[in-house]
């Protein structure tokens, strides 16, 4: 009888076992509240430009850099390369015949689209009206992998497919990666250390 009262006084009771799942609850909160009011303001926008910049800053710098024509006035007149990797179905439509495309709206759409690749990443990294520079390039990937899938060919296990257990695809899984990360920027903003930070407390 002595042996089984010694043993339910040792058992945890309702109440102890409360107090330390408690005690567990409060630590944690404890810990991670300092961790997010040290974070506060400039970690998040930070830690997405620059998760930004060594993934896909000098990938699309070098895209772009390659859509760029002949000659210091290049940026005004995009290479062959620039209209067949942009526009692939306007191309054949005009025998890859560049002179024969009409300006508007297609050199205007390869204009403008070589100069977001050059620009927008930047614009992005230095947190210069960041949160319209990562909507742009959000828009860019969108655009950018329907052109892979519809005109160059990708397809099958490079689109992959959401929730599909294969983190590799290169549509449903490295962009939405890179979206996420733009997202962020979009909604949180570049944070503290950021030029549009600066911009800010200039003109406010």
């Amino acid at each position: 009888m002595t042996d089984f009262a010694n043993e339910d006084a040792r058992a945890p009771t309702p109440s102890t076992r409360g107090g330390l799942i408690g005690m567990i609850a409060r630590l944690h909160h404890t810990v991670f509240s300092a961790i997010e009011r040290a974070t506060e303001g400039w970690f998040t926008g930070l830690a997405a430009r620059f998760a930004f910049a060594s993934v896909l800053l000098l990938y699309y710098l070098n895209s772009g850099w390659q859509k760029l024509g002949d000659g210091i006035f290049g940026f005004l007149s995009p290479s062959l390369g620039a209209y067949a990797s942009i526009l692939p179905p306007v191309m054949e439509q005009y025998g890859f015949d560049v002179a024969a495309i009409p300006f508007f709206p297609w050199h205007v759409i390869v204009l403008l689209g070589t100069w977001a690749e050059l620009l927008l990443p930047v614009m992005i990294v230095i947190g210069l009206f960041s949160r319209i520079a990562a909507l742009g390039m959000v828009v860019f990937v969108i655009v950018q992998s329907y052109v892979d899938i519809n005109f160059h060919g990708l397809e099958g296990q490079f689109i992959g497919s959401m929730f599909d257990r294969l983190p590799d695809a290169v549509i449903f899984d490295q962009r939405l990666m890179w979206v996420f990360i733009l997202a962020l920027i979009v909604v949180n903003g570049p944070g503290k250390l950021s030029l549009d930070h600066l911009l800010a407390k200039r003109f406010r």
